[in-house]
């Protein structure tokens, strides 16, 4: 095993462990802000818990598990950074947005969601141009690598 490729597996499970534990924080801030203004309704808090254990720690623990097979750095390997790179900025992006739309949901507060919307779809955007690029990267390293 190559050094790079050890390299580029630990960096992976590390972002996996990070999104680990910010998926365990956005649930007890769920459960948490949710009983301290008690508030029983379905809110967007709900889901970010989600959408860090899926797209953040499982993608992550996934991607460094395939990193040992496929030969990364012959495939682009600058640009499969960046685009590791860009799906971390665009899962953060959205999670922060809903973070934000739950606790104007929660606190009751009358503020134009629109503007929330469309920070929380460009960060959607981001999440999935890189998440298809991301899957087409190793796709070309399979074939390339005879997988």
């Amino acid at each position: 095993m190559l050094d790079l490729e050890v390299l580029m597996m630990k960096r992976y499970i590390n972002y996996s462990i990070v999104y680990a534990v910010l998926a365990l924080v956005a649930g007890v801030f769920y459960r948490e802000f949710t009983k301290m203004n008690g508030y029983t309704d379905w809110t967007t808090l709900s889901v970010v818990h989600t959408h860090y254990f899926i797209l953040g720690m499982m993608f992550f623990l996934i991607l460094g598990l395939i990193s040992l097979n496929i030969d990364f750095k012959s495939n682009r390997a600058v640009l499969f950074y960046n685009i590791g790179l860009n799906l971390t900025i665009g899962l953060n992006l959205t999670a922060i947005m809903l973070v934000v739309r739950g606790i104007v949901q929660i606190l009751g507060f009358n503020v134009v969601s629109a503007l929330i919307s469309g920070i929380a779809g460009i960060g959607h955007i981001v999440l999935g141009v890189s998440l298809i690029l991301i899957l087409l990267d190793i796709k070309k390293g399979c074939i390339k690598g005879g997988l």
